[in-house]
């Protein structure tokens, strides 16, 4: 037991102990730590006083595009559906065809309808000679039973002197004043014919003056129920434009009625970006700032160049389904999101195309300070389609017809 235990101590004796680091070595290595903190945090410092602090950028940006309900402005049964969910249609491209028909006859219950007015607009017309004639034959009458009753009055104004001395008897007087008196009665009746023509002839002569047949109003209401039926005829077929379709809901042989949605197509071509910024980070943002964006699909190889066209009206949650009540007790304050509408180049985007709800990423670079606020600007826009025109030339061309050929040799 004495044996080993001096061993062990004579071994523990015999180990060397490390030798120390000399001060002297340390010192240029912690130095040389410290002077590329320095200059790390310096290049930093004057990075993003160069560049980052004039960039604003989020993840939070989503690609949004108008999207386009297709509805029927007429109901009917559908009989095909062209266009289905992924299709690219083309410019006029028939996507659902209607029963044509219900248009069909409605269209011909107007044309009908247009031909037996105008023909009662000509009779109005011919009535005003006619009962102009009548008024003419009245006054005649009139002017006639005034004479009866003049020579009747002076048949009894004669026969009165001579009652007394019996040279005319009770019996003729009394005749006598009763052709007076029928005279006078018939005369009532014939002046009041009279005015009873005269009236009627005013009131046809205001359902014809000033207008011709074809301007008639009667005519202009019929005209237009044929341009109507004309026009739900022209459109059994719903058309677009070169869009995808999607959320096709429409199947064949369904009764869809008026503005049912029937599918829903998507202009790619006009997308943009809603790029959700921060309240504190729209202070220095400008109208036509200069945007760089990339997006999840294509990842940072592809870069779009996009410019600010403008500011939402609010925030999402004040447009939010149920909205916040900070009017609560317990209330804690979240800093909100408003949404800046980015719009992309047409010929990056026709190159790498988008599609709605993509996440995108999006820097602005808010150096260039010579745009307008976003708080004291607005972007006007304008969208139009002729998909609801009129098919007017076609309609005029089938109201004209009609007219010519009711109108007859007299017109007026």
């Amino acid at each position: 037991m004495t044996m080993t235990t001096n061993s062990k101590d004579s071994a523990r004796t015999a180990t060397p102990p490390a030798p120390a680091v000399a001060p002297s070595r340390r010192r240029p290595a912690l130095i040389g730590v410290a002077a590329v903190t320095l200059l790390a945090a310096a290049a930093y410092g004057a990075y993003w006083a160069l560049t980052l602090r004039h960039h604003e950028s989020t993840d939070n940006a989503y690609v949004q595009a108008p999207v386009v309900q297709i509805t029927p402005q007429v109901g009917g049964t559908v009989l095909a559906v062209l266009a289905d969910d992924t299709d690219i249609v083309k410019q006029g491209t028939p996507l659902v065809r209607l029963d044509p028909s219900d248009a069909k006859l409605a269209l011909e219950r107007a044309e009908a309808q247009l031909a037996q007015t105008v023909r009662e607009v000509r009779t109005l017309y011919v009535n005003n000679s006619a009962l102009a004639a009548t008024v003419r034959a009245r006054e005649a009458e009139v002017m006639r039973l005034e004479a009866e009753v003049a020579r009747a009055a002076d048949d009894v104004a004669r026969r009165r002197p001579l009652l007394a001395s019996g040279a005319v008897g009770g019996e003729e007087m009394k005749h006598a004043e009763t052709t007076l008196t029928s005279a006078k009665s018939q005369l009532a009746g014939a002046q009041s014919a009279l005015a009873a023509a005269r009236e009627q002839a005013a009131s046809n002569r205001a359902l014809t003056e000033g207008t011709a047949v074809e301007k008639h109003p009667s005519v202009e209401r019929a005209a237009a129920a044929v341009r109507e039926a004309a026009r739900a005829a022209a459109h059994r077929a719903a058309r677009a434009g070169e869009r995808p379709v999607a959320k096709r809901t429409v199947q064949v042989g369904q009764r869809v009625a008026a503005g049912s949605p029937l599918m829903t197509v998507i202009p790619l071509e006009q997308v943009w970006v809603e790029a959700n910024f921060k309240e504190v980070q729209l202070r220095q943002m400008r109208i036509g700032q200069p945007v760089k964006l990339t997006a999840d699909l294509y990842g940072s190889k592809v870069e779009y160049d996009g410019r600010i066209a403008g500011l939402g009206a609010g925030t999402g949650a004040a447009f939010a389904l149920l909205p916040a009540q900070n009017a609560t007790g317990n209330w804690i304050k979240v800093v909100q999101r408003v949404p800046v509408r980015v719009e992309l180049d047409a010929k990056q985007l026709a190159e790498h195309p988008l599609r709605v709800g993509l996440s995108m990423e999006a820097s602005v670079d808010v150096g260039r300070q010579d745009g307008a606020p976003l708080l004291s600007s607005a972007v006007s826009r304008s969208n139009a389609t002729q998909a609801m025109a009129l098919p007017g030339e076609e309609a005029d061309k089938i109201v004209r017809e009609i007219i010519v050929a009711n109108l007859g040799k007299a017109r007026s």
